[in-house]
């Protein structure tokens, strides 16, 4: 959620409740996975995914590409206060020590947080891998990561998920997975590994809804995670004439429509917002569900197509 605001410069929120609660009581879908609760000690509503390896990780988390400084700090911050236990970052944000000193300054326990960072292409292989985690390990202030990626397919992978592997044995990570691989790329790891990627982060949403993607992820007990939930509003997709009138059928925002509609696919999803309310917003998405006839408008929109041809 780098943008706040669409193309079109419409507010994303338009169809923002007043007084919106992030404290809904939750009735939740069944995922065709294995779902869990947060301990009742936290005030996080959000429910978790087991991983391949046990792992229990939340479905919804904060991005925090691009949130630095002090917007940076109180954005994250605030999300872990209203409830956000997933905190995303990567050594290429430039966030790994504003999500620290976040941390920090929440006073909540390490190990109530999910922390995930990434692995570089200027750090891949079996001893530069070692050194990119130490650094993203010391500039985020902890002696361990709930979960570290590849960040992109590129160098000597093999050589890095040996490294990390390793890592993981030695407890120095929780998880291990991958972000961004192609199908070929992602066989070729699993066939030369020891241990199975956990999570597949890649780019999906009402746009590029990945379905085949999803459905071979799951196949092979690899959990899907979503960078770009939302798009990043492109497209116009907060002022989309389905999603918008699904909204108002439930007194929904598009971004909850959203959020929720990943979660009901049982992907994970780390949306990025600066503003308090809309963090609140994002989080307050268990008090409904879609049903049949709004998943099958919302699969109509897919263009199957990238909607950040700059990333790829």
């Amino acid at each position: 959620m780098n943008n706040e605001r669409n193309f079109t410069g419409m507010n994303r929120r338009q169809f923002l409740q007043t007084g919106a609660s992030c404290a809904a009581s939750a009735m939740f879908l069944s995922l065709g996975r294995t779902v869990a609760w947060a301990a009742p000690t936290t005030s996080n509503l959000v429910p978790f995914a087991t991983l391949n390896n046990g792992v229990q990780m939340p479905l919804l988390g904060l991005g925090t590409m691009t949130l630095k400084g002090d917007i940076g700090m109180r954005s994250v911050a605030e999300a872990i206060a209203l409830g956000y236990r997933l905190i995303d970052t990567a050594m290429i944000y430039g966030t790994e020590t504003t999500v620290a000193a976040s941390i920090k300054q929440s006073g909540i326990k390490r190990e109530e947080l999910f922390i995930t960072s990434k692995l570089w292409k200027s750090d891949m292989g079996y001893e530069s891998a070692k050194k990119g985690f130490q650094t993203s390990l010391d500039k985020l202030g902890t002696d361990y990561l709930d979960l570290y990626l590849i960040h992109r397919p590129a160098g000597d992978i093999k050589g890095a998920w040996k490294a990390m592997e390793e890592l993981y044995h030695a407890g120095k990570i929780k998880a291990i997975g991958v972000s961004n691989f192609k199908p070929a790329q992602l066989a070729d790891l699993i066939a030369n590994s020891e241990v199975k990627p956990a999570i597949h982060q890649i780019e999906t949403h009402a746009f590029f809804q990945e379905s085949t993607s999803l459905e071979s992820l799951k196949q092979l007990g690899i959990q899907m995670e979503a960078w770009a939930p939302l798009a990043e509003g492109r497209h116009g997709l907060f002022t989309n004439t389905t999603l918008t009138t699904i909204g108002k059928k439930y007194n929904k925002t598009v971004a909850q429509v959203c959020l929720r509609w990943h979660f009901q696919r049982g992907i994970i999803a780390i949306p990025r917002s600066k503003q308090q309310a809309h963090l609140a917003e994002n989080i307050n998405i268990y008090d409904f569900s879609l049903d049949d006839s709004d998943l099958a408008a919302i699969a109509t929109l897919d263009l199957n197509t990238t909607q950040f041809p700059e990333w790829s």
